[in-house]
């Protein structure tokens, strides 16, 4: 899982095509089933989340699609820690995606602290 460490819309497509590879490769019964479905939707969502943050139409509507990506980034982290209890003999990739949802989440986290940064100087200025 290789990309531009700063081209997040690329970054976010491969993560989520990395977990759909991973998934793939699993044996379906029932409980890997449900917990599949879960973990492909979640890191999926990250990515199209972040396309539409990036063609929000205010800032506001951008702070709020980054803070859905935050939550779809963490949400993934948790069904990874499902997947790897649930399929113990895959932990070494699943630690590798659990790594990288994790720094997307770190991301966001920062997008959205600075986001807000500016929107509190933003009204600051305005109100002088």
């Amino acid at each position: 899982m290789k990309t531009a460490t700063y081209d997040l819309e690329e970054r976010t497509a491969v993560f989520g095509e990395s977990v759909i590879e991973f998934c793939l490769g699993l044996a379906l019964n029932p409980i890997t089933s449900p917990l599949i479905t879960q973990f492909v939707k979640s890191s999926t969502s990250i990515g199209a989340n972040y396309g539409e943050a990036d063609e929000a139409e205010s800032k506001s509507d951008f702070r709020h699609k980054i803070a859905i990506c935050r939550k779809e980034s963490k949400e993934t982290k948790h069904w990874c820690r499902m997947m790897a209890k649930a399929c113990a003999t895959h932990a070494k990739p699943l630690r590798v995606l659990w790594k990288e949802a994790h720094e997307l989440h770190l991301i966001f986290c920062k997008i959205i602290r600075t986001t807000d940064a500016n929107l509190r100087r933003e009204r600051t200025t305005k109100n002088r």
